[in-house]
């Protein structure tokens, strides 16, 4: 992205976490261990400081806020990673927002939804996003994040 001036700014990522992953570190330790949301942003803030990106993250349980997110998204970042959580699996606003704005996202589950439950297989998300990353944990988020520093995927 550029400024006003025409100077190059630095990569701008939205980080965007669906239901229930303000419950990390205490829901289902054994599926999403011990760590939390904070310990997330955190280690991805460090990364990300270390490629030279910005990051931004915004979590809810209200499918309406991560629909807003999307769309007020247009313009102002190169890329969002997406973790949809339950939505994933039946939500077709959101995958209707996602569809509807010209920034890629890539969809991001900490744990891996096709080792789950069956109604955890299917994703409506993932045909329209650029892309999705499944149970690799906290590096998920940064293979995506890493995936938008290649300027020919901005």
């Amino acid at each position: 992205m550029r400024d006003e001036k025409g100077e190059a700014e630095l990569p701008h990522i939205l980080i965007l976490n669906g239901p229930n992953l303000n419950r990390l570190g205490k829901r289902e330790p054994d599926v999403y261990g011990t760590d939390t949301l904070t310990d997330l942003e955190q280690r991805l803030f460090q990364f990300a400081e270390g490629i030279q990106t910005e990051l931004t993250f915004f979590q809810s349980n209200h499918e309406g806020d991560l629909i807003d997110a999307l769309h007020e998204a247009e313009e102002q970042y190169d890329g969002i990673v997406l973790n949809p959580g339950a939505f994933s699996h039946y939500s077709y606003a959101l995958r209707d927002a996602v569809a509807a704005i010209s920034i890629p996202v890539i969809e991001v589950h900490l744990s891996n939804p096709h080792a789950r439950e069956e109604f955890r297989h299917r994703s409506v998300i993932a045909p329209v996003a650029r892309g999705q990353i499944t149970g690799l944990g906290f590096e998920g988020y940064k293979l995506a994040i890493s995936y938008f520093m290649n300027t020919n995927n901005k």
